[in-house]
């Protein structure tokens, strides 16, 4: 499985990579500061960090359980911007959400 793997984690880490980039001008375009060290997102994150090398079902299950709180957590913060009238943000939020949740589908078809 490891080039349909590969694939798969290189294309979720280029919109994951992207996905950070847009969020953090939305933070700035919102007069704040952006985290920007690995210190500072792992305060943030409610994603463990993962430790060894884990078997490719295993790896599939941690991507899952990660994109699944990933669009939790956007669903949270989106309230937040509708009752602030935020469509910008509302708008980053939804195609975050809705990339989140289709990637968490893939991944389980995976382990089915």
């Amino acid at each position: 499985m490891f080039q349909t793997l590969h694939l798969m984690f290189e294309a979720q880490y280029v919109d994951l990579a992207q996905a950070v980039d847009e969020i953090a001008e939305r933070i700035r375009a919102l007069g704040f500061f952006a985290p920007a060290t690995y210190s500072e997102f792992a305060e943030l994150s409610s994603i463990s960090d993962g430790r060894g090398v884990p078997s490719a079902e295993r790896m599939i299950e941690m991507l899952n359980d990660g994109h699944t709180a990933v669009a939790l957590t956007a669903k949270n913060i989106f309230t937040a911007t509708t009752e602030s009238n935020d469509v910008s943000t509302a708008d980053l939020l939804t195609r975050r959400i809705t990339t989140h949740e289709k990637t968490a589908w893939m991944l389980r078809s995976l382990l089915m």
